[in-house]
């Protein structure tokens, strides 16, 4: 009998500690809305200074504004797959001392493949999360240096020029093994998108490969009239387009249409098309906007 009092104890205190949902009259009252945005992610959301910043950490704010309400940051450290962020920050809650739940996370793909997506007993991997809210279109960026490569009209013209990568990023994968591996030995690889471009400035490599907003940020930083944005397609590439939007836990979907009325007030007022334009990127809106 003692063991099974003390089973039940346990149980009780883990149904406590569960992460709770803060439903939109909570979160209204209580005068803040919790935004998870990925840690050290520039330029979308890093920390410079000890002060936040990055065109998600001031859409998250302005979000918030418009609802009346303070905006509370909760740094994300990404994780292995998106699966798990949406897990951690949305429905279930962090193994952490944080032990809170946010309101709402940014930079999550707007597809309705992926939320469909289900596990290998047919049950939705993501049931408990709504994905809503597309903000931008992203795409895949190459940037060079025509001190060593002229131009890139096609990939093709990498060819014996050293190219710059995130390690295990889809650049990666897909110059180690397009048209049979013909980059394979140009391919560098680089902790961060950062250093791959300080590599191309040192003259470590010809190119840089990254998500455009990561390119269009690092050209803006650089203020080097020597290096140049390739525009051509990627064979073989699969996805090269897709849009990003916003998540909220299943049963907050009254927060979810708030935010959407705020988000297009932003989009189609110019506003978050100038927020982008700060720092130093190009803003393309979502296919239901233009």
């Amino acid at each position: 009998m003692r063991q099974l009092v003390t089973l039940c104890g346990l149980l009780l205190c883990l149904g406590t500690a569960q992460a709770q949902v803060r439903d939109f009259d909570r979160i209204t009252e209580s005068g803040t809305l919790r935004v998870a945005l990925y840690q050290n992610f520039p330029p979308y959301s890093y920390e410079q200074e000890g002060q936040p910043r990055g065109v998600d950490y001031e859409l998250a704010k302005a979000l918030a504004e418009g609802l009346g309400l303070e905006l509370e940051v909760m740094w994300a450290p990404p994780g292995e797959k998106l699966d798990d962020d949406l897990r951690d920050y949305i429905w279930r809650g962090p193994v952490t001392a944080q032990g809170k739940l946010a309101d709402l996370m940014l930079r999550v793909p707007y597809d309705r493949d992926y939320a469909q997506m289900r596990n290998e007993l047919g049950e939705l991997v993501n049931e408990r999360v709504v994905m809503f809210g597309p903000y931008q279109r992203e795409r895949w960026q190459l940037a060079f240096d025509r001190r060593r490569l002229p131009e890139v009209p096609s990939i093709v013209a990498l060819r014996q020029h050293p190219v710059g990568v995130e390690v295990e990023s889809v650049p990666s994968f897909y110059l180690s093994s397009v048209q049979g591996g013909m980059l394979r030995q140009e391919t560098r690889h680089y902790p961060t998108p950062k250093l791959a471009f300080a590599a191309m400035q040192g003259g470590d490599v010809d190119a840089v490969m990254a998500l455009r907003g990561e390119v269009d940020w690092l050209l803006h930083e650089a203020h080097d009239p020597h290096l140049a944005l390739a525009e051509n397609a990627y064979p073989d590439m699969g996805r090269q387009i897709w849009e990003i939007g916003m998540a909220v836990h299943e049963t907050n979907r009254q927060l979810a249409y708030a935010l959407e009325e705020q988000l297009e007030n932003l989009i189609l007022d110019g506003s978050l098309e100038r927020l982008y334009a700060r720092y130093g990127l190009r803003y393309e809106k979502p296919e239901q906007y233009q």
